[in-house]
C-alpha cells in the first residue's frame, strides 16, 4: 500500500501496488478501472468520459 506519512500533509508517498488499472470502452466512451492484483476483480471505475488515469496506480499492457 501506499504510505501516508507525515500527517496532514495529503501527498502519496511511493505507488498503490495492490491494484492496477487498465482503459476501456463502455458505451462508446473512454473510461479508466482498478482490478485488483490479489483477486482479479474489478474495484472501481472512473466516471465517463475519464480522460486522465488514476494517480499513483500502475498500468495493465
Amino acid at each position: 500500500m501506499a504510505i501516508n506519512k507525515p500527517l496532514g500533509d495529503d501527498a502519496r508517498k511511493g505507488a498503490v501496488q495492490k491494484c492496477s488499472q487498465l482503459q476501456t470502452k463502455i458505451e462508446g466512451e473512454d473510461t479508466w478501472m482498478k482490478r485488483s492484483s490479489e483477486t482479479g476483480q474489478f474495484l472501481d471505475q472512473k466516471k465517463s468520459p475519464a480522460k486522465t488515469p488514476y494517480k499513483g496506480v500502475r498500468k495493465e499492457r
